[in-house]
């Protein structure tokens, strides 16, 4: 399994981002697939969720509303696009495998992480 995101960067508060992440090493469109983010001093969270096929999503409820995940099984990618960030968004930024919403997200197999940095 690997995962490789990319898209972030430093923004302004109440600016968005575009985050990406690839997925290779395994039947991406069997799966659902997650955001999971870690600020600093602070645990992982999850953020949003994806069910395989795009049809249901959850999101955490600090993000709600801001932020929409989704993917295309076409290109193996899952996407996060983030609006009207607060300073309290930066984070790095994780896309995992698997529904992050209902497990400790220590577990889950995720990705190199990129930095959203808002300030």
């Amino acid at each position: 399994v690997q995962l490789v995101e990319s898209g972030g960067g430093l923004v302004q508060p109440g600016g968005s981002l575009r985050l990406s992440c690839a997925a290779s090493g395994f039947t991406f469109k069997d799966y659902a697939m997650s955001w999971i983010r870690q600020r600093p001093g602070k645990e992982l969270e999850w953020v949003a969720c994806l069910n395989p096929y795009g049809e249901a999503q959850t999101y955490a409820p600090a993000v709600k509303g801001r932020f929409v995940i989704d993917r295309d099984n076409a290109k193996n990618t899952v996407y996060l696009q983030l609006n009207s960030l607060k300073t309290e968004d930066t984070a790095m930024y994780y896309c995992a495998k698997d529904w992050a919403a209902t497990v400790d997200p220590r577990r889950l197999v995720r990705g190199q992480g990129t930095q959203v940095t808002v300030s």
